[in-house]
């Protein structure tokens, strides 16, 4: 099993445990590039959340091997969406973990203070790993997600020593979802459906370009529908 796999698996079977999480869908990925599905889609519900999206990719064929989770908060809540993207790719491993606000954070600074000041120290001590670099990501995108995304490529040992750093963020993260957070004074349903459908444009992320030639653009679609309602 590769460290992608084996981390998100770990990460999804602590969410679904903690939260009640059952699968309601689970759907194959095919491509023309292989006879065998090359990847999976599954939506989980239950418990206090709205629901839990993973993408699994794995094409050997492009050395690709790429996890993702979206566990998605109420359209009503302002708790933050929680999301890990963990990657092997030719030459590197990748990572992408976040807390997704869903108010604007520099209007509320107790909304702030509560559900991402306690992830400084984590986020500090990640990039003091060795083997730990940036990841290319333009500020259009960073403006979509928080200031406390981890975003990274790694070698293997410094992908293996980040287990703690995801650990920690899923940690906090259950615990904004048991206790809540501080009111914000905003629309959240409105501001949710805009910031997830910029989030997820191929204008913004040109992954989704990458996705449709894998797929094809249904599958596609399929995918990234999950991701945006």
């Amino acid at each position: 099993m590769s460290l992608p796999t084996a981390l998100s698996e770990r990460t999804l079977g602590t969410l679904s445990s903690a939260l009640g999480l059952e699968t309601a869908e689970d759907v194959a990925l095919t491509s023309a590039m292989s006879p065998e599905p090359v990847g999976r889609l599954q939506v989980l519900r239950g418990g206090p959340i709205d629901k839990a999206v993973t993408v699994d990719l794995v094409v050997p064929q492009i050395g690709l091997d790429s996890h993702m989770i979206f566990a998605f908060t109420g359209s009503d809540s302002a708790i933050p969406h929680f999301t890990l993207d963990s990657v092997k790719a030719a030459e590197y491993h990748a990572m992408h973990l976040d807390l997704i606000p869903r108010a604007d954070l520099a209007v509320h600074l107790e909304y702030l203070d509560a559900a991402f000041l306690p992830l400084t120290p984590l986020l500090e001590q990640a990039w003091q790993i060795e083997g730990v670099s940036p990841a290319a990501i333009g500020p259009r995108q960073r403006a979509m997600m928080s200031p406390w995304m981890l975003v990274c490529r790694a070698t293997d040992a410094a992908f293996q020593a980040l287990d703690t750093t995801v650990d920690r963020y899923v940690e906090h993260w259950l615990t904004l979802v048991d206790k809540g957070v501080p009111a914000v004074d905003a629309e959240l349903a409105a501001r949710d459906r805009a910031n997830r459908a910029n989030l997820f444009s191929p204008e913004v992320d040109h992954v989704w370009a990458q996705v449709s030639r894998l797929l094809g653009t249904d599958q596609a679609e399929r995918v990234r529908g999950e991701l945006v309602a």
